[in-house]
């Protein structure tokens, strides 16, 4: 596979904490990119900007506030229709082991923090109402003097963000290459099938005997488990990896499209776009645009 994404090196060192650059612009021009560490990404006076996260493309209003934990997953936002001349950025990159057996994120008050972390394996964009909570700490987090002081207003925006319910996942898993292993037995056994069968005709009444319900009590469980029904995960699944061969791959898109389990390729382009919002070409040609070769 030819590397097409910028792996940006960021500029901490073994022992730094954090991070943060607080920026006026005019206008964004940075290419695609992805790091080892996260990053937490706020942008103010930006409505009509585009912002782009594994496969997911959203234009963004006057704040957006993002936080990507994963060291694979591409993002950048681009100038779109923004006319702005006061654009702010604040990127704040920090990285916590939060995965080892004696993390302190394993412990009880920093719990919802690794929950957090977890789920923005895939990105995930936070509401007005959680960005207007944490907005006074990011105004002021770049000129706090005192490190250790500027340690904990950090702990604390992020403190607030992981108790805010209205989260959106960004990139879809398959995209992204992310595993989910905190479900039940059950439902990861159902994932786990899913995942190794997406390109074959997947059953409701197959899935149910799977893991002994009927075919009702399934559907209703799958739901409740997922806030999807099993065609539309499925076709989620399928999406992403296609997604990120168009990304990954130079296959033909016919070939994509077969490849992830797709019977037709006018079935194929016309869910590509109503779940991404573009052609399969315009989506690979979206990214090839905004990538640079290293």
């Amino acid at each position: 596979m030819n590397e097409r994404v910028l792996r940006e090196l960021p500029p901490l060192h073994e022992k730094d904490f954090m991070y943060v650059a607080d920026r006026r612009k005019k206008e964004f021009t940075y290419p695609i990119h992805k790091h080892e560490v996260f990053e937490l990404n706020y942008v103010e006076n930006g409505e009509g900007v585009v912002r782009i996260v594994g496969d997911n493309t959203q234009t963004i209003g006057n704040s957006d506030l993002v936080l990507i934990t994963s060291p694979d997953l591409e993002h950048v936002w681009l100038q779109g229709d923004c006319h702005s001349e006061e654009i702010r950025e604040v990127t704040i990159q920090f990285f916590f082991d939060f995965d080892s057996s004696d993390s302190l994120f394993g412990r009880t008050p920093l719990l919802p923090i690794k929950h957090l972390f977890e789920k923005a394996r895939n990105g995930v964009a936070f509401s007005q109402k959680a960005i207007d909570k944490v907005r006074p700490l990011i105004d002021t987090l770049s000129s706090t003097q005192d490190k250790f002081y500027s340690v904990i207003k950090f702990m604390t925006i992020l403190y607030e963000l992981s108790l805010a319910g209205d989260t959106r996942e960004l990139a879809t898993s398959s995209f992204a290459k992310v595993d989910v292993d905190s479900d039940s037995r059950r439902i990861l056994k159902v994932k786990d099938y899913i995942s190794n069968h997406f390109t074959e005709e997947i059953r409701l009444a197959d899935l149910a005997d799977l893991v002994g319900m009927s075919a009702t009590s399934f559907s209703r469980f799958f739901k409740l488990r997922t806030s999807k029904t099993l065609s539309d995960y499925v076709v989620e699944m399928r999406l992403g990896v296609a997604a990120r061969k168009l990304v990954d791959t130079t296959d033909s898109i016919s070939e994509i499209c077969y490849d992830c389990g797709f019977n037709t390729l006018s079935n194929f382009n016309r869910l590509f776009r109503k779940h991404k919002g573009c052609s399969p070409r315009e989506f690979r040609e979206k990214y090839f645009k905004t990538k640079i070769i290293v």
